[in-house]
């Protein structure tokens, strides 16, 4: 078993929350939104929205920011980022609100999105003329099936 895989993390701003699993097997950390200044309403617009926090990943860790289903289900949509192993600035969330469905409130320490952490692996890539053949083949977009 590998060990853990550490990230520093450091809080730009009062009260802002450490990212936490909401369960044991959980794949991803909860991202609280961090607010001084009251509630935000969230509408069609994307909107960022600060954590408050600022990590500092080590190189070959891939660090992910993805929805929460929870809000997904209720229209309110966090898109996917990624947070470069270099990149030392404040972690944001992009939230928006699905047509017919806004605008959210969203309030100081609110799960807002979840970081998910995996490890990069290392890539060469090769120029060949041809791919090796498969029973898919060229097939895209609902090739497999309507689900």
């Amino acid at each position: 078993m590998l060990p853990p895989t550490v990230l520093q993390v450091r809080p730009l701003r009062p009260g802002a929350l450490l990212p936490v699993r909401q369960s044991a097997l959980a794949s991803g950390y909860d991202l609280h939104a961090c607010l001084e200044g009251g509630p935000v309403s969230i509408g069609s617009t994307p909107q960022l929205v600060p954590t408050g926090l600022a990590i500092a990943a080590p190189a070959g860790v891939d660090v992910q920011v993805r929805p929460r289903s929870g809000l997904s289900l209720r229209g309110v949509m966090a898109t996917l980022g990624t947070i470069d192993a270099d990149y030392r600035g404040e972690l944001f969330v992009t939230l928006y609100c699905l047509p017919g469905c806004g605008p959210h409130e969203v309030h100081h320490g609110d799960r807002i999105a979840q970081l998910v952490v995996g490890r990069l692996a290392d890539v060469e890539w090769q120029l060949v003329d041809e791919l090796d053949a498969t029973l898919r083949g060229e097939a895209g977009h609902g090739s497999t099936g309507p689900r």
